[in-house]
């Protein structure tokens, strides 16, 4: 395993609803990371094909047909949507968590997938409450992904949005050893009424996570661009909730420090700051939530693995039958 290398947060938006265009963007994203020396990317939440920001701007009857264009750019993995991804990955020695709205048959889900250097899809973790209004857009995840995958730069985990509130769910992560945390994001800092709190809530979470799981953890938002918000305002109708610009991408060490400071606004870049495994051990000798931290003879997390699925079928042994 690789000790010190560089990651990076991809602070680029999407082409909105153009599922093929933003794929290559990730690509070339990934690309730029590998020219750059990056072992690992992380990106925005659902940055393919981009994130619902019409949600709470417009009543749920007038986004039908956006909704309908949604799951037809959305990505269906076992189709082999992710398979230009992958060969960017191996061709570029990048390890990547890519944000993407998935179809799996009539279902959305708010998904990370795990990418590894030698393009190998090592699974994809599905978000396990969509918050407010993503609720009606995207289905709940279950504790079959809620895992750490082992990559050839460490242990990562990741968690999407609003899931950085559920604690337990960031326990899971860190009792599972987890060294570096991918936190993909939208921005809502350029959302009336949110713009007070939305950068410091992201920033709060993410020192807690960093220093309570002692480990590293990547920040990656997109920005709402020009062309994207006319393409909302277009299909959709004027609005005045959301404007142009916003997103925060940073980097934190386990002592709740910048490895890279944070870059917000319009710029796209990839936000780059070294990560030293060798760290962790330090943070660790203080607190290991996971070890002498935890005490485990009082207080336990069970986690449920089994996946969740509405149709099981029993087959019964020539016994049973008689």
């Amino acid at each position: 395993m690789t000790h010190r290398f560089n990651a990076a947060a991809a602070h680029a938006a999407p082409i909105l609803l153009d599922k093929a265009a933003t794929l290559a963007r990730a690509c070339a994203l990934i690309a730029e990371a590998g020219r750059s020396d990056v072992r690992l990317l992380g990106f925005a939440e659902t940055f393919v094909p981009g994130y619902a920001y019409w949600l709470g701007l417009y009543p749920p009857v007038a986004q039908r047909e956006v909704m309908l264009e949604y799951a037809a750019q959305s990505v269906v993995v076992a189709a082999g949507e992710l398979d230009a991804v992958q060969a960017a990955c191996a061709k570029h020695r990048v390890n990547v968590v890519l944000g993407l709205s998935e179809r799996d048959g009539g279902t959305l889900y708010n998904s990370q997938a795990f990418i590894d250097e030698q393009g190998r899809l090592l699974g994809v973790r599905r978000k396990l409450q969509p918050t407010l209004s993503e609720r009606s857009v995207w289905g709940q995840g279950d504790g079959s992904t809620l895992k750490v995958y082992d990559m050839p730069v460490g242990k990562v985990g990741g968690l999407i949005c609003g899931e950085h509130s559920m604690n337990l769910a960031r326990h899971a992560l860190i009792l599972q050893h987890e060294e570096i945390h991918v936190s993909s994001w939208p921005t809502f800092a350029t959302m009336k009424g949110d713009e007070g709190w939305f950068d410091s809530h992201v920033d709060a979470l993410s020192k807690v996570h960093a220093y309570t799981g002692s480990c590293f953890v990547i920040v990656a938002q997109d920005p709402v661009t020009r062309a994207n918000l006319d393409w909302i305002e277009r299909k959709l109708g004027p609005q005045g909730v959301l404007t142009v610009g916003g997103a925060r991408s940073a980097i934190y060490g386990p002592g709740e420090d910048f490895v890279a400071p944070p870059h917000t606004g319009l710029e796209e870049k990839l936000v780059i700051g070294e990560i030293d495994l060798g760290r962790i051990q330090a943070a660790k000798l203080q607190h290991d939530s996971a070890g002498h931290y935890a005490r485990s003879e009082i207080l336990r997390l069970v986690v449920d693995t089994e996946p969740k699925t509405p149709l099981v079928t029993v087959k019964k042994t020539a016994r049973s039958r008689k």
